[in-house]
């Protein structure tokens, strides 16, 4: 293999852990924030005299979800898979009881024109432009594409881990398609259901409201409080969203682990003996904790400032997504002809699909890269190509400095 191709593969990998990294980071960080708002809530809300727990607070919850996650992902397969099952009939139950109950129970209900066609130009960001509107509303879906999950969706396309699945090549690209088809017809219904439950977008985002400015939050506890005098539905409903992303955030850790387990057993990270060392289990138990610990770490930053931790986890979805990309971009260019299909393919729509991919990640990290909000200033700026381009020094200059006198590909571990 060459040096050049050895490059590629340790790139991809580099992208790829610490985009999951990121990714938990999020998730659980998410949680944390939501676990927030429900003691808030519970109460009074903030126009009730309610508890507003402060950022150490929540960086509190963020470290103890992290613990809770450490520690049943260091428990045995068995356990993981029955968890897995449970969170998946959780979201699939919880999605299609929130989609149903919320415009239900709501008293005034949006018309089909404005959950349709309105534009929320009236947003405080000084945006205007519909059309700009639109494309930064197409990031939401793929944030949640890329094995993550929105607090205001219960539901995503998880991660695939093929590392411990029977017939890999059949069933993780099975597993995969499947996913995200569910993910896009039930995760379309319950935005659906949710947004026609939306009727004053500006004091949904107002920090004055019950729920602080935390929007889903606030539509879910005024449907009940409309209707009941009390928003106690509400906050049920917010608790099953809750442990939906408690799930998520329990898959990303087993997801990171077993990619850094993989990495290390390649010898693709900094002392990887120790990474991929396994327990009685056969569970990667070191790669375990050093996923939560990064995950950790990498929430630290919003203490000082919430511009760099924006920035920081921004490279969860678009450091994955160049991390994907990027074979498929082989795979369609320099692979074209030597390329040998696996069982499982798509024939000779393979290419064109595989195009269409790389040009549509090449889209959405442009997207990804265009300011939020104007006017622009430091506080305001978009700092996701800093933090990409920060990745990619990093991992270039750990390849120059040290990884290409070590790393020489992955360890084939089955006979030819």
């Amino acid at each position: 293999m060459s040096k050049v191709s050895v490059f590629y593969i340790f790139a991809i990998a580099e992208f790829n852990i610490v985009g999951q990294w990121a990714g938990t980071t999020s998730i659980d960080f998410s949680l944390a924030q939501l676990l927030q708002v429900i003691i808030l809530l519970c109460t009074g809300g903030k126009n009730g005299g309610g508890y507003e727990a402060s950022k150490y607070v929540v960086m509190g919850f963020h470290g103890g979800i992290l613990l809770i996650h450490a520690i049943l992902n260091s428990l045995s397969i068995t356990w993981l898979s029955f968890f897995g099952q449970l969170a998946a009939a959780w979201n699939f139950v919880g999605v299609f009881v929130l989609m149903i109950l919320i415009p239900t129970v709501a008293t005034e209900k949006a018309s089909a024109k404005f959950v349709f066609t309105h534009f929320n130009t009236d947003n405080g960001d000084g945006i205007r432009s519909k059309p700009y509107i639109f494309v930064l509303g197409l990031l939401m879906s793929q944030y949640t594409l890329s094995g993550q999950l929105k607090p205001s969706i219960p539901v995503s396309s998880k991660h695939f881990q093929t590392e411990e699945t029977k017939n890999a090549d059949k069933n993780g690209p099975r597993g995969i398609i499947s996913a995200i088809g569910i993910s896009i017809i039930v995760g379309f219904g319950y935005i659906l259901g949710i947004t026609f439950a939306v009727t004053d977008i500006p004091y949904l985002l107002s920090s004055d409201n019950d729920a602080g400015g935390y929007a889903i939050a606030e539509v879910f506890y005024q449907s009940f409080n409309s209707r009941y005098g009390n928003g106690v539905g509400g906050i049920i409903c917010l608790g099953v969203v809750a442990i939906a992303i408690f799930f998520c955030g329990m898959g990303a850790v087993t997801s990171n682990s077993r990619m850094a387990y993989a990495f290390s057993r390649d010898g693709a990270m900094p002392f990887s003996p120790l990474w991929h060392k396994v327990n009685k289990h056969e569970v990667p138990i070191n790669a375990v904790w050093l996923s939560v610990v990064i995950s950790f770490c990498m929430a630290l930053p919003s203490l000082g400032s919430i511009v760099a931790f924006q920035a920081m986890v921004s490279v969860a979805t678009i450091a994955l997504y160049i991390a994907y990309a990027l074979p498929i971009f082989f795979r369609v260019t320099l692979a074209r002809k030597s390329f040998i299909p696996g069982p499982f393919n798509l024939g000779s729509y393979g290419i064109l699909v595989g195009w269409v991919a790389v040009l549509w990640v090449a889209t959405i990290s442009v997207l990804f890269s265009l300011p939020v909000v104007y006017p622009i200033t430091k506080d305001t700026l978009n700092y996701t190509p800093v933090a990409i381009g920060g990745l990619l020094i990093l991992t270039v200059s750990s390849w120059i400095l040290s990884a290409r006198h070590w790393f020489t590909g992955p360890i084939t571990n089955i006979d030819t």
